[in-house]
């Protein structure tokens, strides 16, 4: 199944960043994409951290939920639609929520971001908190290929990425793919992405997915980018730097089975 990182630099508006989006998603859907993931906050990265709160959309209605389903249904693709800040019982938070629609453009699951990010590095001082509420589970659902190959697919966002045991959760339900729609800062990011990423796919013997924002803001925050797709080996099969663009590749369930079979390390668990 080819899958595809559509990488973005969102800025402040909403109606400019979904145009990019489209593109991308036409774009992979030409070159043959069944899965197509776009990163965290793909919708609008504001220019203050309480702008998510005006744009917050109520679950199943909205017009970047309308837009994810438009666009799944009229390309024909598994479209998981990064992050989109949904409303909450909190008037002063958010969810910040991934969403997976089918070919058919229905919503097949929806995955809060459990882990929330705070970072003291100089001038950069970042606190999810304060404008986000935590969701409380991993979550996992089918998805099955062109081929009639049914996937365990595991969703995540961004932070989540440190936490090797919310990732343990998505192996024991069986996921064989791991997404992770992100935003890391320049900062974080050339020293851990990669590593952390290719360190998931390892120890739970899973293709990996990650999309990224990759570049300089609207709002002065530089992103680090360098989307990728990791094999169950922990090797590299597609990147971008950074950009606006897309990595596309092959997830191979023979693959998965040969990485499984040759080291069956997650037979071997004791803990």
């Amino acid at each position: 199944m080819k899958i595809a990182a559509l990488q973005m630099v969102s800025g402040a508006h909403v109606l400019g960043n979904l145009a990019t989006a489209r593109r991308l998603l036409e774009r992979a859907a030409a070159e043959g994409a069944e899965l197509a993931l776009l990163p965290e906050y793909f919708s609008a990265l504001g220019l203050h951290e309480r702008d998510k709160l005006a744009l917050a959309e109520t679950p199943g209605k909205g017009r970047v939920q309308d837009f994810l389903a438009r666009a799944a249904q009229d390309l024909g693709l598994w479209i998981v639609g990064g992050t989109l800040p949904l409303v909450c019982g909190d008037a002063q938070r958010v969810r910040n929520s991934s969403l997976a629609y089918s070919p058919q453009g229905r919503c097949v699951a929806r995955y809060d971001k459990v882990h929330l990010f705070r970072l003291e590095h100089g001038s950069e001082q970042i606190d999810e908190s304060r404008t986000i509420e935590a969701g409380c589970a991993p979550v996992q659902f089918p998805l099955e290929d062109r081929a009639g190959h049914t996937w365990c697919v595991g969703l995540s966002v961004c932070y989540d990425l440190r936490f090797p045991e919310f990732y343990r959760l998505h192996a024991a339900a069986g996921a064989d793919l791991l997404l992770v729609p992100a935003a890391f800062t320049w900062t974080t990011g050339s020293a851990h992405w990669e590593v952390l990423l290719r360190a998931r796919a390892i120890e739970n013997q899973a293709f990996v997915l990650a999309a990224a924002q990759g570049g300089r803001h609207e709002n002065g925050r530089r992103t680090w980018g360098q989307s990728l797709l990791i094999d169950p080996w922990g090797e590299v099969l597609g990147a971008l730097p950074e950009g606006v663009g897309l990595v596309l590749a092959d997830a191979s369930p023979a693959r998965l089975t040969q990485v499984r079979s040759q080291l069956p390390a997650l037979g071997h668990r004791v803990f």
